[in-house]
């Protein structure tokens, strides 16, 4: 089956980003094929390098970077979601007059086109979060 995934929480706000990389890390291994993860709302801070969270705590950004890596997954980041929370590529830092980048190994910022191909490619997009 052809899968996308859509998280809309952030990391560390509610399980829906733990639950949706679990999700989708069980999909591979069962054989599913993930067409895009796409990162919405306050989701999009899941794209981060900048995200430290104490030692004994998962770091979830590295996690998705980690298995984008292992499985060429595509994980796109919404630019207008992702303007509004600080989080850049270095063509939209460029773009907005800013000194450096925080985009995550692993992430790209795109616009929502992206998430309606995914659903349109799909057999099923599955949504974590409000």
């Amino acid at each position: 089956m052809k899968l996308s995934v859509q998280i809309n929480e952030g990391p560390y706000t509610h399980a829906a980003s733990d639950t949706a990389y679990q999700f989708t890390k069980a999909a591979l291994e069962k054989g599913h094929e993930i067409f895009r993860v796409f990162f919405y709302h306050d989701g999009v801070n899941n794209g981060t390098r900048f995200t430290t969270p104490p030692q004994d705590d998962r770091n979830l950004v590295n996690l998705w970077s980690e298995l984008a890596e292992k499985h060429n997954l595509d994980m796109v980041v919404c630019v207008a979601a992702a303007q509004r929370r600080g989080i850049v590529d270095p063509d939209e830092a460029k773009r907005n007059g800013k000194d450096g980048n925080n985009i995550a190994p692993g992430f790209r910022i795109s616009g929502l086109g992206q998430l309606i191909e995914a659903g349109i490619q799909s057999d099923r997009l599955v949504v974590f979060g409000d």
